[in-house]
């Protein structure tokens, strides 16, 4: 009995990526991720938390992506600096979520804006979120 290799043109396509594609980041459905509302609210205070000086931006790494997480250590850096400066410690304000709006231009995809504030201050956030790797991931960030 003989085994003849099998013809490579005749094999089927494969359906699972290969390679780099394995291991790159994969996208998720909306519908494989939870309702984004809560993670909206959770991770604007996270933020709003590692600019007043009592969180770590660490904490928050695994929610961001690269770019948004280096653009807010410049950010916190540059927030502790002024407090240092003022000789103001760093305290926890408790930001009260005001009002949170959500939209989605894609599957997989959610862009939200949030009004927040604290004693003295009120800040809008607007931010991007995706669906990565089964959670979602802010990957855009705007503070005012």
């Amino acid at each position: 009995m003989s085994f003849a290799a099998p013809d490579p043109d005749s094999r089927p396509p494969r359906s699972r990526p290969r390679g780099e594609e394995y291991f790159a980041r994969q996208k998720t459905s909306t519908t494989e991720l939870p309702p984004p509302e809560v993670f909206v609210r959770n991770i604007v205070r996270g933020i709003l938390e590692v600019l007043a000086g009592v969180r770590e931006v660490e904490q928050l790494a695994r929610w961001l992506s690269e770019e948004v997480y280096r653009s807010l250590v410049t950010r916190a850096n540059l927030a502790a600096r002024a407090r240092s400066a003022r000789r103001v410690p760093a305290r926890r304000d408790v930001h009260e979520i005001r009002g949170v709006h959500i939209s989605s231009p894609a599957d997989g995809v959610i862009e939200a804006t949030v009004t927040a504030s604290a004693r003295v201050r009120t800040r809008a956030v607007a931010l991007r979120l995706e669906g990565i790797d089964g959670r979602w991931r802010v990957t855009a960030l705007g503070l005012l």
